[in-house]
């Protein structure tokens, strides 16, 4: 297995919620036998702390994200979507999230320029889960379809909860917008859309995981050729520093936080043993990276 990465510079200005700044597309590249994988940068979230830290104690997980060096009032996670390329088809494992959702975000069509592939050479969308960071980019400003020539595919459990009517009145006010503008989209693509189960090969050397918690339905992708392979675990692990540090604490990210601790704590110990590489949606340096065990917990490392 061999990994380069390089930084894919995109000529203008992108619009973060701080200000206005240069940004750089970087795109981490690895090799799986004749296929490539390559992480490509959304922009980032601007978000709350207090979306992250939820109800844990306030200064025991402010103390812990210092460690990381990580302050302040907010949080900036990066967003990478994952692309791969097997000489068949070119796959983006989620969408990012288009125009409407932040406009920190919404970067992957300049990302896509940068690393020589358009919308219409995309073979497959396979999502994650339908949050807007992952799902809102599959329309574009029009609402028209981004990835014409794509098959678009879904857990069969993730759809349903997003295209239930209740979800809108039972998923919270802070994510009744969420459930609006997934169910929308949903129906938008729906004539390209299929589903799968969770254990089920979903393309050649593509199999889906269930991975629950962070939503009903989320899906976690191995990737495997010959001996090598990578698990692209979207927001099963949602960042780099508390859901390794202390994956037994509940994120305020995940909709049912028990599911996701042990969710979280599985996957973790799997990757970690199995010496498997993983992407991650919301993880730092383009999200390809290791776990190792460290002091009784986990952490990242961006060395494959």
């Amino acid at each position: 297995m061999r990994i380069t990465r390089r930084e894919l510079m995109v000529g203008g200005l992108a619009a973060l919620s701080g200000g206005v700044g240069l940004r750089a597309f970087a795109a981490t590249d690895m090799e799986l036998g004749t296929a490539r994988l390559t992480t490509l940068s959304d922009g980032n979230l601007v978000l709350p702390l207090d979306f992250l830290i939820g109800d844990l104690p306030r200064a025991q997980a402010i103390e812990a994200l210092a460690q990381h060096g990580i302050t302040g009032d907010t949080l900036t996670p990066p967003c990478n979507v994952t692309l791969y390329r097997d000489g068949t088809n070119t796959v983006l494992f989620d969408a990012g999230s288009g125009h409407a959702f932040m406009p920190s975000a919404g970067r992957l069509a300049d990302a896509l320029d940068a690393a020589g592939v358009s919308a219409d050479e995309i073979t497959h969308v396979l999502l994650t889960h339908a949050h807007p960071d992952h799902l809102w980019g599959v329309l574009d400003d029009f609402d028209d379809p981004v990835f014409v020539n794509a098959t678009h595919m879904i857990g069969q459990a993730e759809l349903d909860y997003w295209t239930d009517p209740a979800t809108v009145d039972t998923i919270g006010t802070a994510r009744a917008s969420f459930a609006v503008g997934a169910a929308r989209r949903l129906e938008a693509i729906a004539d390209r859309l299929e589903t799968f189960t969770g254990g089920q090969e979903v393309l050649p050397g593509i199999l889906a995981h269930d991975t629950p918690g962070h939503t009903p339905g989320h899906i976690s992708f191995e990737v495997r050729q010959d001996s090598k392979a990578v698990m692209v675990v979207g927001d099963a692990i949602g960042n780099g520093h508390l859901a390794l540090a202390h994956p037994d604490w509940a994120s305020g990210a995940d909709q049912d936080a028990e599911q996701g601790i042990a969710t979280r704590v599985r996957l973790l110990d799997q990757l970690a043993t199995d010496g498997m590489a993983m992407v991650g949606f919301h993880l730092p340096g383009g999200g390809l990276g290791r776990v190792e065990r460290a002091d009784g917990a986990y952490r990242f490392v961006t060395e494959v």
